[in-house]
């Protein structure tokens, strides 16, 4: 089962919507979600290249979020499914009974961990959870991009990759200047 992007047409017969697609949308949006909450989450009090990291997450994966969000609800299709991660052969469940089932989230635990810090072991925190959030976000856009149809679901999965990918690179760095390691990536 497909959807239609736009009106298809001989130049363009690539324009459906597949469940790839479908998939790539509601999930991405979901674990894009998590992201923002993360950026709001960081003490405003954060050193300022920490926090223009978080602010630059906090903007562009809201616009993300809204585009993704805006294809499904073209179509009258749910922003959400019960069982997340089928289009990456996922079954929605944890396999190890704990912890999301999306690659890269933080659990509850860690949020409220990160709420309740300030000053150097906030920012340390934070960016170890989107160093592992933004790892697992880049896993979930190349698939995207590797099994999805439509081109524009395919180009704003492959602009996730780089971007997503260059800022791993920067977080590592303040990470790095902080002497802290990244969480471990399952």
């Amino acid at each position: 089962m497909g959807f239609w992007l736009r009106e298809p047409s001989s130049a363009d017969p690539a324009a459906i919507l597949s469940e790839v697609d479908i998939g790539f949308a509601q999930d991405m949006s979901v674990h894009h979600e998590q992201a923002v909450l993360l950026a709001r989450t960081l003490p405003t009090d954060a050193s300022p290249p920490i926090r223009v990291v978080a602010d630059r997450i906090l903007f562009a994966q809201t616009a993300e979020i809204a585009q993704m969000r805006g294809w499904l609800q073209l179509f009258d299709l749910p922003v959400t499914v019960a069982e997340p991660m089928r289009w990456m052969g996922h079954d929605g469940h944890h396999t190890d009974g704990h912890g999301p089932s999306m690659p890269g989230m933080a659990s509850t635990a860690e949020i409220s961990r990160l709420a309740g810090l300030r000053g150097t072991e906030a920012e340390i925190l934070f960016l170890q959870l989107m160093i592992r959030h933004h790892t697992g976000g880049v896993e979930m856009a190349q698939a995207g991009f590797n099994t999805g149809s439509a081109p524009a679901v395919k180009r704003v999965a492959l602009d996730m990759v780089n971007e997503q990918g260059n800022e791993i690179g920067q977080m590592t760095a303040l990470l790095t200047a902080r002497r802290a390691e990244p969480l471990p990536f399952p």
